[in-house]
């Protein structure tokens, strides 16, 4: 990821609905959501959920699919991923054991309810 890319990241992030769905898409994982469940979870209307929607397709943090009559968002992981390396990248002056907990978390580690 690049300069401008980051900043275009950023600038769609910057807005609480906008950061909301994205989160919401992230715990989704690759499935996704549909927008209409999107609104709902988010209280706000499908009018308002497709503008912000749109404005996080437009940075690349998100993508969509049609279902049926139904249009699915998801988050865009490589992307993410790409923003954290980037704010990562030339850190920790040449000392990558503050980094690498960061760059690779266990957070997709199953949960211990979740196993039984």
């Amino acid at each position: 990821m690049d300069q401008s890319q980051a900043l275009m990241a950023f600038g769609a992030l910057s807005q609480d609905t906008r950061l909301c769905l994205l989160r919401m898409l992230v715990v989704a994982g690759p499935d996704g959501l549909a927008a209409g469940t999107l609104a709902d979870r988010a209280e706000v209307s499908p009018s308002n959920v497709s503008f912000h929607l749109k404005e996080l397709e437009r940075a690349g943090l998100v993508s969509t699919r049609r279902e049926s009559r139904s249009i699915i968002y998801r988050a865009e992981f490589d992307a993410l991923i790409g923003l954290i390396r980037f704010l990562m990248r030339d850190c920790c002056s040449g000392r990558p054991e503050i980094c690498a907990p960061v760059l690779f978390p266990d957070c997709c580690a199953p949960r211990a309810e979740a196993a039984r």
